[in-house]
């Protein structure tokens, strides 16, 4: 039996699954919502986003499921781009209180990612500084309140790399969720992709053969 995809954590597949949980059905894990398989935070995305997408909308997620495993790796800088991707992608529809926290998000992770060694073959921080300065300028007020408040404020690496981007990824996830636009599923559906592949780009890693596994996903929902 294939598990359905629905909100929250289940026992077992016979009770359904959550989107991190297919992905440990997938990869031969252990059944759990935290498999080994995937990076701690990307996870944490695709957890928020699965219970926070209508039960009309999950089932697009459900062909993403593949794209994960196997996307791991312990270089820091990955919770700092994947954080600020979803704060990115939600600053310019989410309500002011919430831009104010991711606003002041990325101004802390621009800092922190020009102050790391850059000694890394993984990750070009170049490229996401400039999508940083276009969602910033998306939200003029929440910028200024950010640069105002991150001028006061000592931003410890470790403490931001453990929290803040769990706080960060949480806050935009439930912002698009609630915010005032058309289609918020969709729009969660595509920061998840985008998530993933800067993952794939950043962790180096092929998605050849994937697509077997997402026909039998879509072919499994739809029935």
């Amino acid at each position: 039996m294939v598990p359905v995809l629905s909100r929250g954590k289940h026992r077992s597949p016979r009770k359904g699954a959550c989107f991190m949980e297919y992905a440990s059905f997938l990869a031969g894990e252990q059944w759990s919502d935290h498999p080994r398989c995937t990076h701690p935070l990307l996870a944490g995305v695709a957890r928020d986003i699965n219970d926070h997408t209508s039960d009309a909308g999950r089932s697009r997620l459900a062909p993403l499921i593949p794209s994960v495993v196997g996307l791991n790796g312990d270089d820091p800088r990955v919770d700092i781009g994947i954080a600020a991707r979803c704060a990115m992608v939600a600053l310019p529809v989410v309500a002011e209180p919430r831009q104010r926290a991711l606003a002041t998000g990325l101004l802390g992770a621009r800092r922190i990612l020009t102050s790391l060694d850059e000694q890394s073959s993984i990750f070009d921080a170049g490229n996401l500084f400039d999508d940083v300065d276009l969602a910033l300028s998306s939200a003029p007020h929440a910028m200024r309140w950010a640069e105002d408040f991150i001028r006061r404020v000592q931003i410890d690496p470790k403490t931001f790399g453990r929290h803040s981007t769990r706080s960060m990824v949480h806050v935009a996830v439930t912002g698009i969720s609630e915010a005032c636009i058309p289609d918020p599923d969709s729009m969660l559906h595509d920061l998840l992709k985008a998530v993933i592949d800067d993952c794939t780009l950043w962790f180096g890693v092929s998605t050849v053969g994937s697509g077997v596994v997402e026909r039998q996903l879509t072919d499994s929902e739809r029935r």
